[in-house]
């Protein structure tokens, strides 16, 4: 069996700038620490944190006046800002800043009476944080039959705007929909995915021409990691999503000579350290290679209330 890596894979900008926060955050005001929602959508790192002290909470009724509290990377409404200061909450936004774009761009096309689209998948964290950014009316597709579907007021201007972590041909497809559907219609030509998953369905794609099996790593409810499997999957590639290795089954491996391995952006490393450990015991692994489509160099500053001096 040879092994082959996707890179770039795992942690993006914005997931390493809230794991951090939390983990720096835990350390100025002690526990307990009380993080909304999971702090990125991954098992083994909300399992890590719950260790170490973090109490994941589902709503701010849950919090105690006056603590301390962390906002998600995926975002929220703004009537959890606002509900978190009646009740004296000191808050820490993990909100990946390309979220934060997204969420002005928002509020900016609400200022200007346009009538906003968002692409991206109903429930998803992100998408119940990016529709509570303003008062108005937020319309939700996710498909190009979502958009013939689609019911406008009379006369309104339109733009739409993109959920980070959905798939790049899924947005485009829609996108193009939207501007045939809307000749008028306003927003970024590519949508508002984030590099990272761009760069990881993108790596995935590349990989999938030199292997018989696809192996991500990642949780069930991340929607960057499910992409990926999805991607390998239309590609004609069998392709299975674990959160550890303790999920891998032997059968999937019959006449898989070529094992690629990918992970989401909110997947540990050492999770894919120890899947290819497990393949590496109970498989004769001839070679682990690296499948390089690009370095990604990318760190977004932690918030002010968590810098250090020296930064």
């Amino acid at each position: 069996m040879k092994i082959v890596l996707a890179n770039p894979r795992g942690f993006c900008a914005g997931v390493e700038r809230a794991v951090q926060i939390v983990e720096r955050a835990l350390q100025k005001f002690g526990r307990p620490l009380y993080v909304r929602h999971e702090i990125v959508h991954n098992k083994a790192v909300v399992d890590e944190l719950r260790a170490k002290g973090v109490r994941f909470v589902d709503d701010l009724d849950e919090v105690p006046e006056g603590s301390v509290v962390v906002f998600s990377a995926h975002g929220v409404p703004e009537s959890v800002y606002a509900q978190a200061e009646a009740k004296r909450l000191v808050v820490i936004d993990a909100a990946c800043p390309l979220v934060k774009k997204v969420h002005n761009s928002a509020k900016r096309h609400d200022a200007e009476n346009r009538t906003v689209i968002l692409i991206g998948h109903a429930g998803h964290p992100e998408v119940v944080g990016t529709m509570g950014q303003i008062k108005g009316k937020m319309l939700l597709v996710a498909t190009p039959e979502d958009v013939a579907r689609l019911e406008v007021p009379e006369g309104a201007q339109l733009a739409y705007i993109t959920q980070t972590t959905f798939s790049v041909n899924e947005t485009r497809a829609t996108i193009d929909a939207l501007r045939a559907r809307f000749p008028d219609i306003i927003g970024p030509q590519r949508g508002d995915t984030c590099y990272a998953t761009t760069n990881r369905q993108q790596a995935v794609e590349q990989l999938c021409a030199r292997i018989d099996l696809l192996l991500v790593v990642g949780s069930a409810n991340s929607s960057n990691s499910m992409r990926l499997k999805e991607m390998g999957r239309a590609l004609g590639v069998k392709s299975y999503l674990v959160d550890g290795p303790e999920e891998i089954h032997d059968s999937w491996f019959e006449g898989a000579e070529r094992v690629g391995i990918s992970s989401g952006a909110s997947a540990p490393e050492h999770i894919v350290q120890d899947v290819i450990a497990q393949l590496r015991a109970k498989y004769p692994v001839e070679s682990v290679e690296e499948l390089t489509t690009l370095n990604e160099n990318i760190h977004f500053a932690l918030p002010e209330i968590l810098r250090e001096e020296r930064e």
